[in-house]
């Protein structure tokens, strides 16, 4: 459901916006691109998402056309997730925000733990 307001539609950042701007939403594509595609994988490597809020990212990505679900057990169902072309297609744009972060978010230093 598209979430720019009539007066934004005419712009293609505010339209981009509703299909990845959502918390969780970019970091999911991240890991579907280093390979995690089955959602106990997905769990583990996004640290702090919550089950439901990966069902609902995950299904939003499907509906949007960025990754597929596909069955590789039948009995029990078991389905893992990959990029379609479309979801591949923001790889230049998951770069773009790693090489600036690098450069103008920078991981805060190590504390040592207390002995």
């Amino acid at each position: 459901m598209p979430r720019t307001y009539d007066r934004q539609q005419a712009c293609p950042i505010a339209r981009s916006l509703d299909i990845v701007g959502d918390r969780w939403t970019l970091l999911v594509l991240r890991d579907l691109r280093r390979g995690h595609s089955k959602f106990a994988d997905l769990l583990v490597s996004l640290q702090g998402i919550s089950p439901t809020v990966l069902s609902e990212r995950l299904q939003s990505l499907e509906q949007d056309g960025l990754a597929a679900r596909r069955f590789y057990s039948d009995h029990p169902p078991r389905a893992e997730y990959v990029l379609t072309p479309r979801g591949d297609s923001l790889a230049p744009v998951l770069k773009a925000l790693y090489d600036w972060g690098t450069e103008h978010a920078p991981r805060p230093p190590r504390t040592t733990a207390a002995r």
